[in-house]
């Protein structure tokens, strides 16, 4: 079990749990230093900040999961604020008009699948969602639901994913601008998922001359082989390793729940120190 998660998500975007009940869960499992990293959105932040305070050491870092495109992938990109970041009404604005194309995107993804024959309801998505920004799990949640699926993997895979027939873009700033947005406000950029990016290795150059501070090396179910080859590349491009469970509470195969990654207390404590001094790393020595 790993005292630091820096990937997590609840109901402020496609995850199942509240911000609170994912603070408990992450406190109850022995992390000490947690970040809320919700798709497009910092909703979550200040229930999470009140359920955090409940827990003695207990504490919890304001963040965010961004989607970029290049051509033919996506890159998704993790930023960390501080609290007070998070008042600046810029960032809100930029931030809201992210997720109302990923409501525009849902919308458009129902009439596909209607017109591929897998109707689903698109008043249903809508309560599936709830007070959270639509996003396409909350799409897969509801092909499971109507039997079109096994499970939500399997509703990427055969209907939503990038190469699937139900699949639709939305607008979406690239790799470059996602850095350039965070680091106007203050906030660090890491690299979420490498392996999921099939040009990794074509486009991080170009990442690491615009500011991109560190990559995810110990994510949530890599091996011990993925891990170190991860590694080397976080060294060889001068980026921190860091690492997150990225958990979503949707019960997936092989899902894991916050804390339960491999990432090293030193390793978070180094990335701490380099990038969020603010954070005290007491929990980490």
């Amino acid at each position: 079990m790993a005292k630091a998660d820096f990937h997590n998500h609840s109901t402020a975007s496609d995850g199942k749990l509240t911000p609170t009940q994912l603070v408990d869960l992450a406190a109850s499992r022995g992390v000490k230093i947690f970040a809320l990293t919700d798709h497009d959105s910092t909703e979550g932040i200040a229930e999470a900040r009140i359920a955090a305070a409940r827990h003695e050491g207990f504490v919890l870092i304001p963040g965010v999961e961004l989607s970029t495109d290049i051509e033919g992938d996506e890159v998704h990109m993790l930023g960390y604020f501080t609290f007070e970041m998070l008042e600046n009404a810029d960032l809100q604005a930029e931030l809201a008009e992210f997720r109302a194309g990923r409501f525009e995107r849902g919308r458009l993804m129902t009439e596909k699948l209607q017109a591929i024959g897998k109707p689903i309801s698109w008043e249903r998505v809508q309560e599936i969602a709830g007070e959270a920004s639509v996003g396409r799990p909350h799409v897969a949640q509801a092909l499971v639901e109507a039997g079109h699926v096994a499970n939500i993997p399997e509703a990427f895979e055969l209907y939503i994913g990038r190469d699937g027939p139900a699949y639709v873009e939305r607008e979406k700033m690239t790799p470059l601008q996602a850095i350039q947005t965070l680091r106007k406000y203050g906030a660090p950029a890491v690299f979420a998922h490498p392996t999921f990016t099939k040009s990794f290795d074509n486009v991080v150059p170009e990442l690491v001359k615009a500011g991109l501070a560190g990559m995810e090396v110990y994510y949530k179910n890599y091996d011990a082989e993925t891990v170190r080859s991860l590694a080397a590349k976080a060294k060889k491009y001068g980026l921190l390793p860091l690492g997150g469970s990225d958990y979503h509470a949707l019960n997936n195969p092989g899902e894991r729940e916050p804390g339960d990654i491999p990432l090293p207390d030193h390793v978070a404590k180094e990335f701490l120190e380099k990038e969020l001094p603010w954070v005290p790393t007491g929990a980490l020595n």
